[in-house]
């Protein structure tokens, strides 16, 4: 087995089976790094704890619900609008946080009272919100605080509200992973089953495992409502508290993160005969094929291939330009978790981009085996990996791009790789089938951004040319646009990508094929 042991964890000589790279004609068994393990003391992992899994991943999507953090203060702010999870009421899961603020005098002499007050507190301080999840933390676990007394307390004494407890320390697993996996079984073993919702049609789904990065799931749900399929609840992307309370009249479960909400959907089979049906919103083929499964399961297939029929036509070319333009080039993928095999065969078959590299903090052996099926051979495979082994597989794999998550992302910017932010996106949605040419466009655009070729020059030694940067006034200059759309205010100002050309479509070409190289470049600005 091809394990890599990187220069800088030479000290640390049990990283080597850590990472491993992808030979000709190996099969999993023999291409598979160890993972999901207790992170190798010294190695400073940038993982998340399970507290963060919980809370971060899994509980702040839902979108009418106060998420109360019990222990010191730091514990929330870390989970705190760092993904953009949004919501159709005015984001107030994203606006506020909720925490206890322990401090060492709660340490020594117990919290109870102090969560009861700030529960008290929080409900009155927003009288719309009567419903609350609390979370605990290192802090809380360790005293031995009764959460769950507390919580039964406070419904006792004001009628109306209603409290879930996830008990979830950061120290309940090795990763962020096993917080996943401790909120999904709470959340059926309390409120799964608690109220009854109304149908209202013959198609009912639960989504299980979306949480609406930047409005991801009203793209699919749109494909749902229009397929006459009914989604009673969305676990958990701005997803109502009472609705995943009703999980449990669904007739399927179609589940889109695997890693995280796995869990949930399998107890949900075992105790109410609710089948699972995995699906994947990304990439065309992937996306056609999840779309036909549920119309198969529901015997309206015919109106799945409707939806396919009329996105493909519309959507198809303007992907095959970016792929022309993007094949050949490397990518380390480096999203972690579900993405990591969602992305990684449709990427380079729909976008052209190589796969050089995967990995995952915090991912199980499940998520390596489906990763690096389907990524090519040589592909750097990483369980875990630091700040240092990041650096050095950039330098050793010089890719053209890295997906990645923002602390990655911005070390990559320092030595001058471009990143797209594959937690929260950078122009999302990215689902779906225009989603998926906007992901094409960002890859496009942090490749071959003006930019970032800038970045490239070295200012302390070289000249600076004047034929770098204005990319925007040069290429109009080629461009034969009438006067009109050329002094156009949109078109100065506005560098957002093919959305400005849709501003005038009719005035500078009919159809998306027919373009000129010059008018693509303009539009891909």
């Amino acid at each position: 087995m091809p394990y890599h042991l990187f220069k800088c964890s030479e000290c640390i000589p049990e990283r080597e089976k850590h990472a491993v790279i992808k030979g000709p004609g190996e099969t999993l068994a023999d291409a598979l790094p160890l993972g999901y393990l207790n992170t190798i003391p010294g190695t400073i992992s940038e993982r998340g704890c399970a507290y963060c899994g919980a809370k971060h991943v899994i509980g702040t999507p839902m979108k009418d619900v106060i998420h109360m953090s019990h222990g010191p203060v730091g514990c929330t702010y870390d989970t705190w609008q760092t993904k953009r999870y949004i919501s159709d009421n005015d984001n107030f899961q994203l606006k506020y946080t909720f925490a206890t603020d322990m401090k060492e005098s709660h340490i020594v002499f117990g919290a109870e009272k102090i969560l009861k007050k700030n529960i008290i507190e929080a409900f009155k301080a927003f009288p719309d919100i009567n419903r609350m999840t609390i979370y605990q933390t290192c802090a809380s676990a360790l005293i031995g605080d009764d959460i769950n007394a507390i919580a039964a307390e406070v419904m006792e004494e004001m009628p109306g509200v209603d409290i879930f407890v996830c008990n979830s320390p950061g120290f309940g697993g090795p990763s962020q992973s096993g917080g996943h996996h401790k909120i999904n079984i709470a959340w059926i073993n309390q409120k799964v089953g608690t109220f009854e919702p109304e149908i209202t049609s013959d198609y009912v789904i639960n989504y299980v495992g979306e949480y609406n990065i930047q409005g991801d799931q009203e793209v699919m749900q749109d494909f749902f409502k229009r397929m006459g399929i009914q989604v009673l609840s969305t676990f958990t992307g701005n997803g109502t508290y009472d609705g995943l309370r009703s999980m449990h009249r669904a007739h399927l479960n179609v589940l889109e993160c695997a890693r995280s909400a796995e869990y949930i959907c399998n107890e949900l089979r075992v105790r109410y005969g609710i089948p699972r049906l995995d699906i994947d919103g990304f990439g065309f083929e992937p996306l056609s094929a999840s779309l036909r499964k549920i119309g198969m399961f529901f015997g309206i297939q015919d109106r799945a291939e409707a939806i396919i029929s009329e996105e493909v036509e519309r959507w198809k070319p303007e992907l095959d330009w970016y792929k022309e333009r993007l094949k050949g080039k490397k990518v380390c993928l480096w999203p972690g978790g579900s993405k990591l095999w969602h992305w990684a065969n449709c990427i380079h078959e729909e976008m052209g981009v190589e796969v050089v590299s995967v990995y995952t903090k915090f991912g199980h052996q499940g998520d390596m085996e489906k990763g690096i099926s389907r990524c090519e051979e040589g592909a750097l495979a990483i369980d875990d990996p630091n700040e240092l082994e990041g650096l050095e597989a950039m330098e050793e794999l010089q890719p053209d791009i890295i997906f990645t998550g923002k602390r990655p992302g911005e070390v990559a910017k320092k030595i001058r790789v471009p990143y797209l932010n594959a937690h929260a996106y950078h122009n999302g949605p990215w689902k779906g089938y225009e989603g998926w040419v906007r992901f094409a466009r960002d890859v496009y655009n942090g490749i071959f951004s003006p930019i970032h070729e800038l970045s490239l020059l070295d200012i302390s030694k070289d000249e600076i040319p004047d034929d770098k940067g204005f990319m925007t006034q040069r290429l109009l200059s080629d461009v034969n646009l009438s006067d009109e759309v050329k002094n156009s205010t949109v078109l100065r100002e506005y560098t957002g990508g093919y959305d400005v050309l849709r501003q005038f479509k009719d005035k500078v070409y009919p159809e998306f094929p027919g373009k000129s190289e010059a008018d693509m470049q303009v539009s891909a600005i």
